[in-house]
């Protein structure tokens, strides 16, 4: 194309049809939806991490479902394992996993998403409950996995995952008590309360027994539009995985 080559003088070399540059540009720089994949909505307790992260952001995405037959996601969701497979990222060419690293990114794609707190202070608070979430509890892991289409009312907790219940309540009470709730760090959803929102349905499915303020929480994160859709498609999953079933 010359310098100063006027867009009808190309069009009538082109054969006359008119050009349509902006619809050109626009054609040529669409970019795909974002792809989440994730494992099973009933059991995998990180993929609703990640996939309520991804809502919370705003992020139009397509799902991707790794059956629970598949050997590493059997692995991962009976604690055997871990696998990087489930919850991954992939956006504008970038794969991101890691429930941690996912909030991370779409923080930076999404700012205005309030992924973290504004205030410095809050989002060092924010990011350290939830590197707490990311990194322990193990022993309320293995005691109550998440199923969240079974209930196992006056479920016997032993005392180890009763230490971690007991550390996750303290959790949530400074935080409401500090930033005001109804969230954890105030009036609107962030990373924190995705990174928690597994273990409101533990609490829910084990009949685990709480205060008020935190029992008022928990129906807050259930009442989320994203967590009722969450539940919704959980409960019409068909698969089940029976170490998971048994009353123990």
């Amino acid at each position: 194309m010359y310098i100063g080559t006027s867009l009808a003088a190309l069009a009538e070399r082109d054969g006359g049809r008119p050009l349509q540059p902006l619809q050109r540009f626009q054609e040529v720089s669409i970019v795909a939806k974002a792809v989440l994949t994730i494992s099973s909505k009933n059991y995998g307790s990180w993929s609703l991490r990640g996939w309520l992260l991804a809502k919370l952001a705003n992020l139009e995405f397509n799902e991707e479902v790794v059956s629970p037959d598949d050997p590493a996601m059997r692995a991962e969701i009976l604690l055997l394992s871990p696998s990087i497979l489930v919850p991954a990222l992939r956006h504008n060419g970038i794969k991101v996993w890691d429930t941690l690293a996912i909030g991370e990114y779409l923080n930076e794609v999404k700012p205005k998403a309030g992924l973290l707190p504004a205030d410095a202070k809050a989002r060092a608070h924010c990011r350290a409950i939830c590197g707490e979430m990311h990194s322990g509890f193990t022993s309320l892991r293995s005691a109550l996995p998440m199923n969240i289409k079974a209930h196992f009312p006056r479920f016997k907790v032993w005392s180890r995952a009763q230490g971690d219940i007991d550390r996750i309540v303290a959790i949530w009470n400074e935080c409401l008590a500090s930033y005001g709730g109804p969230y954890l760090f105030g009036k609107q959803p962030c990373m924190a309360d995705a990174m928690y929102a597994p273990v409101v349905t533990r609490f829910l499915t084990y009949d685990v027994a709480l205060d008020p303020v935190c029992a008022a929480y928990c129906r807050c994160i259930m009442a989320l539009p994203a967590m009722q859709e969450w539940v919704a498609q959980a409960r019409q999953e068909p698969d089940e995985i029976d170490e998971l079933d048994a009353e123990f």
